[in-house]
């Protein structure tokens, strides 16, 4: 039963995706145990779970302000700091041997600051993002004899990965350039526009600009 071995050698921005998208270079290869030989693989159905492993990093005083809202205050983050879930993506990995083979796993991601992987991408100033990668799926594969047999990923494959925060930026200058993307609910955009189209501004910057000033007189008092 073959055994794989995965790496990830690199990730970069997908330029001509529909939504932003990060492509992770993954070399695949198999580790030989025993006296076992290397398998033809015909295909792997894989499946991935990135986390995002928090405690893995440390964080200058501003970033632990831009996070408080995710784990509290920096005196609580002894308990508060933990591994949080990013994404699931999956990837049907074509034919190889022994050779192994290099393959872009896709990651498409989210710009909502409704979503905590958000909050924490946009929370850091500098550094990497310290990742782990959960794998699973099937391998079909040619046994000694030509038969085509099955075989699931072992459980306890993973592996961790430093993705350079500079990379996600780019990701996000390339499909929301000088800008960030809010959602709100129905009502208060339906509010929102109505006051843009009272006050006769000409986009929504104007609009939430007009509106700041109170919203910070009334934080004062």
């Amino acid at each position: 039963m073959p055994d794989l071995d995965f790496t990830v050698l690199s990730a970069e921005p997908a330029k001509h995706a529909a939504v932003p998208t990060l492509y992770f270079k993954l070399a695949i290869g198999q580790r030989i145990q025993g006296g076992a030989g290397v398998a033809l693989i015909q295909n792997v159905a894989l499946q991935c779970q990135f986390r995002i492993d928090c405690r893995r990093r440390l964080y200058a005083p501003e970033e632990k302000a831009r996070l408080s809202e995710l784990f509290g205050a920096p005196d609580l983050w002894s308990r508060s700091l933990q591994s949080m879930l990013w994404t699931h993506t999956s990837l049907v990995v074509p034919a190889f041997g022994g050779d192994g083979i290099e393959v872009d796993l896709p990651v498409s991601c989210s710009f909502d600051f409704n979503l905590a992987a958000t909050k924490y991408f946009d929370g850091l100033q500098h550094a990497d993002i310290p990742l782990l990668l959960l794998f699973s799926g099937s391998i079909f594969y040619r046994s000694a004899d030509g038969a085509l047999e099955v075989a699931p990923i072992s459980w306890n494959t993973e592996l961790r990965y430093a993705l350079p925060l500079e990379v996600w930026r780019r990701m996000m200058d390339i499909f929301y350039p000088n800008c960030t993307w809010l959602s709100v609910s129905r009502e208060v955009f339906d509010s929102l526009y109505e006051h843009k189209r009272r006050k006769h501004h000409t986009g929504f910057d104007e609009t939430l600009s007009s509106l700041l000033p109170a919203v910070g007189k009334a934080a004062a008092s």
